[in-house]
Order: structure tokens, then C-alpha cells, then sequence
């Protein structure tokens, strides 16, 4: 008998488990190559795993709702064409195990679906990368096909009808280097007291991975934290006197966030290395600047969705993909590509009416930075005739990065810089 296991693919960075929310199929089910077997919930999306193989559903390991680690064997796929139901499946089955990041079979694989599985930043079906290598087509050039599947996911019909266009120019390979997400850790916990009348909460799925992924962090990384305050009086201005022809111009409204992410773009542009990952002793100087927005979703967890060439985009481009975003992410609507890719991650503490915070940076990256509350404040200016104290709109910047390769100069130069620009926007500023 022929078997093909079905495991629990690896759906973004830093995820090490997922839930079962539903089955699309039972034992004794016929299976076709690419029909959905499964969704899968994590900390970041719900996504839906199609079969790599055709085939009978022989065994279900596990039920609706349950907790799995990435690379445990869910379901056994018996592919023989005239295949009978075992009443048992072996033991080997149920405790066999993968770190592979992706429903795939024990074959030997190609460097190209090596280079697939390893640096990918979406799912792609064995199918599929069997066609990729095939057809030598390179991870760099595989993650620039649209996918009409769920989630932007490459579908057969996807890769063939790209093949039909490709034509003879094939790009030539680049190396390429993804910082690895460090293992997780069992944290040991402090023993706590519990008295009468004290109400026990238990963490669910999502609050358990933002904790670990929070005790992660501050293992992996030295935390520092720099503070400035800075006079945001004509910013203030300018969205007062603008806002409405904004709305009634580009159908958006705008807020404080797109200028602070347009601020942090240039400010990263010009300070590169704040804009890499530290893999091993290397640093990896990231190409492009993906600004990731902390977003919080009705549940009271948070998401992280990814504004991609952030400093390519004007204030209008930045408004529509903020807006479009923090709403997708409040309806549960994010994809997998709206979250994966972040660079740098802009974390706003003011929309609490908090004046100031120290964030703990967001794996792989090294850097975050936190934006108070803006607040009327008497400040001294100094005029003609002398020094006189006017009332001004301030805020607080902090910014917590990694001390291994940030150190204070670099820190404090680069969030004083975001602080230059938003002193300097120009109040007569067009829209």
C-alpha cells in the first residue's frame, strides 16, 4: 500500500503551531491532487490546505479545533488507485514527524525545490513545485506569479498559463539569504498563589503565540530604548485644515499614521542598517522597506499588516494601503501576503492616550518604534523681541532596537531624524 502523509505545513515566519478549525473531508473520502482538505488557523491568517496527491482519506489523526504543531502527520493518504481502508493504521504514522514547511512527500528533492521550501514567503503544493522544477524556475521568479487560490496561492492553472508566457529569457539565480526564526523556548513560569474568589482565565490559541512570541524577543535580543519629544504644531495644522478635502478628494481619511509612516520610510532609507535582521553573527541588510503597522483586532489581540515599498508611496498611497489594512485586519480579512515581509514595525501607543511606551521589537526585525499621544503643551519659543511661552502640539517618540548591531549613536541619530521630519512638514503642504 502506498501512503502519503499529510502534514502541518509552516505558514509564516516565527509560526510553530496552528488549529484545525474544519475539515473539508472524513476517512473514506476520494481525493483529487489540489482539492482542499483542511483550514488552518494561526496567530496571523486562516488559510486552506489543498491535497498534493490524488488518493482515499485511509486515517484523520486528529479532530476540529485541535492544537497542532507544525510538521506533525495529520491524515494518511492511501494513493494506490484501487485502494482498500485499513482498519488500522500503523503507529509509525501517527508519530512521525517533519520540519519541512509544507505538505511533501519523502522523495529526494532538487536544489530548486529546495531553494522553494526553504526562502519561500507562501505555500506552494508539491504539485506546484514539482512544475517549478521542472521548468527551472527559481524561487525569486516563482514568488512573482499570481495565484488565483485562497490567499493569493499559485494554483496549476496559475504556474502552466505563466509558462505560456514566460518566453526564452529565464532570470538567472540569486542568491539569497532569510534570517532563520529562532527555536521556541519552554519558559519556566512562577509558581502564583490563587485565594478564593480569584477568576481564572485561560490564554486562548492566539494570546499563548503573541506571549511566546513576546518572551522570544527579549531572549533573542538586548532591548534599549530612546526617547525624543517632538513639536508636531504644523502637522497638526495642516490635518485640520485638510482633513475634510482629503476625504472629499481621494474617498479616505487621514490620520496621523500615514505622515509618521511616510517619516519613517525616508528615515530608514537613509539609515539602512536599522532596516536589516540579525541572522547567526551576519547582518541582513533588507533591500526593501516594509513598514509592518501593530493593529489591534476586536478580540483585544494584535496584528501586524505590512505596508510594502513604503518609501515609493506618496501620502495618498500610504492612506489607501493603511486604511485598507487596519480594516482588513479589524474583519479577520488579512491574507498571508499583508502580513509576511516586514522590515520595521510602527506600534501607536496615542491611540490609547498613552504619552509614551517601550516596545519590544517584532522578530526578525531590529527595531520599533512607538508614537505617543499628541498633547497641547506651553513651550518657550524664541521671537524677536525675546523668548515668549506659546502653547504647541507635542508628542513622544520611542524607539526600542537590538543592541547587537544598533548602538546608541545610530539608535538616537535614526529616531531623531523621524522627529526632524515631522517638525519640518510644511504646513502649506498641497494634498
Amino acid at each position: 500500500m502506498s501512503e502519503f502523509k499529510i502534514i502541518m505545513p509552516k505558514l509564516g515566519e516565527s509560526i510553530q503551531e496552528g488549529t484545525i478549525t474544519k475539515w473539508f473531508v472524513k476517512e473514506g473520502d476520494t481525493v483529487e491532487e489540489d482539492d482542499m482538505l483542511f483550514e488552518v488557523a494561526t496567530d496571523k491568517v486562516d488559510s486552506e490546505i489543498p491535497s498534493p496527491v490524488d488518493g482515499r482519506i485511509t486515517k484523520i489523526f486528529f479532530p476540529e479545533n485541535s492544537l497542532v504543531p507544525v510538521g506533525e502527520v495529520l491524515a494518511i493518504v492511501n494513493t494506490d488507485a484501487n485502494a482498500a481502508i485499513p482498519e488500522e493504521s500503523t503507529a509509525e504514522a501517527v508519530v512521525a514527524k517533519t520540519t519541512e514547511v509544507a505538505v511533501e512527500t519523502a522523495q529526494t528533492k532538487s536544489d530548486v525545490t529546495e531553494n522553494i521550501k526553504n526562502q519561500a514567503t507562501r505555500f506552494y503544493s508539491p504539485l506546484v513545485k514539482t512544475i517549478a522544477r521542472e521548468e527551472n524556475i527559481q524561487i525569486e521568479e516563482l514568488e512573482t506569479i499570481p495565484g488565483s487560490g485562497v490567499g493569493g496561492r499559485v494554483q496549476k492553472k496559475d504556474i502552466l498559463n505563466y509558462l505560456e508566457t514566460r518566453g526564452e529569457n529565464k532570470p538567472q539565480t540569486v542568491t539569497k539569504t532569510e534570517t532563520v526564526a529562532p527555536a521556541r523556548k519552554t519558559v519556566a513560569s512562577v509558581p502564583v498563589s490563587i485565594d478564593a474568589g480569584d477568576q481564572i482565565i485561560e490564554m486562548d490559541r492566539v494570546r499563548k503565540l503573541i506571549a511566546e512570541h513576546m518572551v522570544m524577543s527579549k531572549q533573542v535580543a538586548p532591548h534599549v530604548t530612546s526617547v525624543v519629544e517632538a513639536d508636531v504644531t504644523e502637522l497638526v495644522i495642516w490635518r485640520n485644515n485638510n482633513k475634510e478635502a482629503f476625504e472629499k478628494k481621494y474617498g479616505e481619511k487621514i490620520t496621523y499614521m500615514p505622515v509618521f509612516t511616510e517619516a519613517v520610510a525616508k528615515a530608514l532609507s537613509e539609515f539602512p542598517l536599522v532596516n536589516s535582521s540579525v541572522d547567526g553573527d551576519r547582518i541582513i541588510m533588507k533591500r526593501d522597506i516594509n513598514v509592518g503597522i501593530a493593529v489591534a483586532k476586536p478580540d483585544g489581540n494584535l496584528i501586524v499588516p505590512v505596508i510594502r515599498n513604503a518609501e515609493q508611496k506618496n501620502l495618498v498611497g500610504l492612506t489607501k494601503d493603511l486604511n485598507r489594512l487596519a480594516t482588513a485586519a479589524r474583519n479577520n480579512k488579512l491574507s498571508m501576503d499583508d502580513i509576511q515581509g516586514g522590515t520595521f514595525t510602527i506600534t501607536n501607543f496615542g491611540s490609547f492616550r498613552n504619552l509614551i511606551g517601550t516596545p519590544i521589537i517584532n522578530q526578525p526585525q531590529v527595531a520599533i518604534l512607538a508614537t505617543g499621544s499628541i498633547e497641547k503643551k506651553p513651550a518657550v519659543m524664541e521671537t524677536p523681541t525675546g523668548d515668549a511661552i506659546v502653547i504647541r502640539h507635542k508628542m513622544f517618540l520611542s524607539l526600542s532596537y537590538d543592541h547587537r548591531i544598533i548602538d546608541g549613536a545610530l539608535g538616537g541619530a535614526f529616531l531623531r531624524r523621524i522627529a526632524d521630519l515631522l517638525e519640518q512638514f510644511e504646513m502649506n503642504r498641497s494634498i
